[in-house]
């Protein structure tokens, strides 16, 4: 096993900039190229894609990036975790491996695939058997939603990865892991870690928290001298390089640009952070006080001192469900009285559509260039504003009122306060809710599986 081991991050989310990874590969050596899709919402949205084509259900985008990159990935070893696969891991697979043929690569890569996360076909039997799959924030049984809900997936930890590394593959294409998971797996493979050294386990999910968001840790949404940040056009995305103690640094490619500094890389420690003391995976629970960052030079921070303790009996599930219908619409107004022509549109808009019956749950008006990012915070506007964007957003769990709200939007335009500009794209799209339900099962009920298949 190699003394340092090298893992780049390749994608943040699923739409993250495409060139972030043939970057990676092409822009000095790596072992483990780590590409992160999944979000909440996403597994929901794959599951409607799923529906409606049996061949679809994850993340498209990683199949032509494969394309372009799989030569120098065989040619330079470099092995992929991602969890592209979604609701669909077979599909994703078998879509890289047609491209693997097509490339002349045949025989040449092999891809496992991780699944046993998707629980939508087993939700019925595991409430019958006595897991009521209760709301974590509300307490709630996922039995008051259970013909609404769309998704259900349990957050798997590193090991499948560990076991499908084990096994020589290529690629490894997961359906929902945990973030951190990705980069955890190829330490533990490398390093061959114990399933109870918690305090090195914990700072390979440390270090996969901190590249999991991508170029966010190398200066990428970095609130700290960010007028000051080098070449961003070229943005250079964050590799690890760890050591088989745990001990990591955080670095990125030369030449490229962004920064690596204490405080990005402690901007994205906190991203998402609930208790630091206590943040749970299936692998371990690590303890991010402990952690501590030093400057080694350029671009460079060291991270060491990691602290963890064994995980929970349970694995997180995702559930989404529908949960209504909602539109959001906007109209810009011009200097002079902006402000005031604006708030003149709402107090129109919401008389109308009161007059009209239209009854929503919420119906939230923002006034964007005055409070929208800053709310009451935000004070009284400082002189009268050029220009202001009007932005109504309504939410119902019947479809009939929200259909009303963006009929009503439209005629403000000439029917409401003068000097009305930036409409365009006609009428507010109705868009269904799309609702985020987090539970929890005992790891003894979720199974993950592993199967290898080769071009």
């Amino acid at each position: 096993m190699s003394h340092t081991v090298r893992i780049g991050s390749g994608q943040g989310f699923w739409g993250d900039w495409l060139e972030a990874p043939v970057r990676q590969v092409e822009g000095g050596p790596i072992d483990y190229l780590m590409m992160d899709y999944l979000a909440e919402v996403t597994m929901s949205i794959m599951q409607k894609q799923r529906s409606r084509d049996p061949s679809l259900g994850y993340a498209r985008d990683f199949v032509p990036l494969m394309e372009r990159l799989l030569p120098d990935l065989v040619r330079k070893h470099i092995r992929v975790t991602a969890n592209a696969g979604g609701v669909n891991p077979r599909a994703c697979a078998e879509a890289v491996l047609e491209t693997a043929r097509a490339r002349g690569l045949a025989g040449k890569v092999r891809i496992a695939i991780v699944t046993g996360d998707d629980l939508l076909d087993r939700l019925d039997g595991l409430l019958a058997a006595g897991h009521p799959l209760a709301n974590m924030d509300t307490g709630e049984p996922l039995a008051t939603v259970r013909e609404q809900v769309l998704s259900a997936n349990a957050y798997l930890g590193a090991r499948p990865i560990v076991q499908a590394l084990a096994r020589g593959v290529d690629i490894v294409i997961t359906g929902r892991v945990t973030d951190t998971g990705l980069t955890l797996g190829p330490m533990i493979h490398e390093f061959g870690w114990a399933p109870d050294a918690w305090n090195r386990l914990a700072a390979g999910t440390v270090a996969g928290h901190i590249i999991e968001c991508g170029a966010q840790c190398t200066g990428g949404n970095c609130l700290v001298d960010w007028q000051r940040l080098p070449s961003m056009d070229d943005p250079g995305y964050p590799i690890i390089d760890v050591t088989a103690d745990g001990a990591f640094a955080v670095g990125k490619h030369p030449g490229t640009g962004g920064r690596v500094s204490v405080a990005s890389v402690t901007e994205q420690l906190v991203y998402e952070m609930g208790d630091p003391t206590n943040y749970i995976t299936p692998d371990v629970v690590a303890d991010f006080t402990t952690v501590r960052l030093a400057q080694d030079g350029r671009d460079r921070v060291t991270v060491r001192g990691v602290r963890g303790r064994p995980p929970t009996e349970f694995l997180k599930v995702s559930v989404s469900y529908f949960y209504g219908y909602k539109a959001v619409g906007t109209l810009v107004y011009a200097w002079p009285d902006a402000l005031a022509k604006a708030r003149a549109a709402d107090r129109i808009l919401r008389a109308r559509l009161a007059r009209l019956g239209a009854a929503f749950e919420e119906m939230l008006t923002e006034f964007v260039g005055v409070n929208a990012t800053h709310g009451r915070l935000a004070g009284p506007p400082h002189a009268d504003l050029p220009e202001v964007q009007l932005r109504i957003g309504v939410r119902a769990r019947e479809r009939a009122p929200v259909e009303r709200f963006t009929r009503e939007l439209a005629p403000l335009v000439l029917n409401g306060p003068p000097s009305v500009t930036g409409f365009a794209g006609g009428r507010p799209k109705v868009e269904e809710i799309v609702a985020y339900w987090p539970a929890l099962i005992p790891k003894r009920e979720v199974t993950p599986h592993v199967e290898i298949l080769r071009a």
